[in-house]
């Protein structure tokens, strides 16, 4: 996203007429999806996503180091499309569903990072809080839908360690190597309604 910040005379504005001052956002969790994958026996990557989530975004494009990020999401909402190894996944070996059913993401900065943002927050999974940083990219304009509403999207993605957060369970290969890979990947597409 480019801005200017020239203007010509005292009584023009630079800003984009599809975007609008600062606001607040709620993210629109039908058109939103945050996936993750993980190595699977040193062999491929086992995909999958979290279906129930909320949250808030606080942005300007004027002024995007002011954005602030809420997100909270259901554990149980888990799918990798196998119905077993979601039940583990809930489990006490790994995310503790039970005992910690929310994963929480509070920001704390943001600064500009090309044409996109790095948002500083805070990740909450399996009870432990860890600093993580999301590259966030493809910041659209704000456009009005069919019913009014306006709509701003973006696209996300990080890179944590499950150790981190106390997610040790593993089970060694006979070959070598271990089951599931320490390391997650994270990817997010999101939807956001100016309320």
């Amino acid at each position: 996203m480019t801005l200017s910040s020239t203007t010509t005379t005292p009584t023009t504005s630079t800003r984009n007429p599809a975007q609008k001052s600062a606001g607040t956002f709620a993210l629109d969790a039908s058109h939103s999806h945050v996936g993750f994958a993980v190595r699977h026996m040193m062999v491929s990557n086992v995909r999958g996503e979290f279906t129930k989530l909320a949250g808030t975004v606080t942005y300007d494009p004027e002024q995007p180091e002011a954005t602030r990020v809420e997100v909270n999401i259901d554990v149980a909402s888990l799918n990798t499309r196998e119905e077993k190894r979601d039940a583990h996944l809930r489990s006490a070996d790994f995310f503790d569903a039970e005992n910690f059913p929310q994963i929480t993401f509070v920001s704390k900065s943001a600064r500009r990072h090309g044409d996109g943002l790095e948002v500083v927050g805070e990740l909450t999974i399996h009870g432990t809080a860890r600093e993580v940083k999301l590259a966030v990219e493809d910041i659209t304009a704000e456009h009005t839908d069919p019913w009014g509403q306006k709509r701003i999207g973006a696209s996300a993605r990080t890179k944590i360690r499950r150790s981190d957060f106390g997610m040790r369970w593993n089970a060694a290969l006979e070959a070598g190597g271990v089951l599931v890979g320490d390391e997650i990947s994270i990817e997010l597409e999101v939807e956001l309604i100016r309320q």
